[in-house]
């Protein structure tokens, strides 16, 4: 599971967004969620940047809760 790639996507009007990477490298996707959302010439907006990292970071709630069990 170590070497697994996880993977979030977001789809907003006709511009789709996909997300890779592995765990451990969740503080750089996020800073990419940031740089994205500070660019004036994307879509991709601070309000995407929090639905996306929520969704982060109820996967690696569920994952601790699996390993607690």
């Amino acid at each position: 599971m170590e070497n697994a790639v996880r993977q979030l996507s977001l789809v907003k009007g006709q511009h789709r967004y996909l997300f890779r990477y592995h765990p451990g490298n969740e503080a750089d996707v996020i800073a990419a969620f940031a740089s994205l959302a500070g660019d004036n010439s994307s879509e991709f907006d601070w309000f995407d940047a929090a639905v996306l990292s929520y969704q982060m970071g109820r996967r690696l709630e569920l994952e601790l809760d699996e390993l607690r069990s």
